[in-house]
């Protein structure tokens, strides 16, 4: 626990995934106030085509209970 997963379009470089794992990783470990060792964090590249049936229905419009930050789109 936590475990973080991040969807997006397929164009973040390995370089940006360590960025990412590292940022956040600071993050939940300073607000959650558990060690950075029980952190995991997925990444899942999804084209621009398969957004909406992937993502955005099941995990923004179909769950809008459970998110803390909505899109403007």
């Amino acid at each position: 626990m936590p475990h973080i997963n991040i969807k997006h379009f397929p164009s973040l470089t390995q370089e940006q995934h360590i960025a990412l794992a590292t940022s956040i990783t600071e993050v939940i470990t300073k607000v959650v106030g558990c060690d950075e060792s029980v952190v995991s964090i997925a990444v899942e590249p999804v084209t621009p085509e398969e957004w909406d049936k992937k993502v955005y229905i099941p995990e923004i419009v179909d769950k809008k209970d459970t998110l803390i930050k909505t899109p403007d789109y």
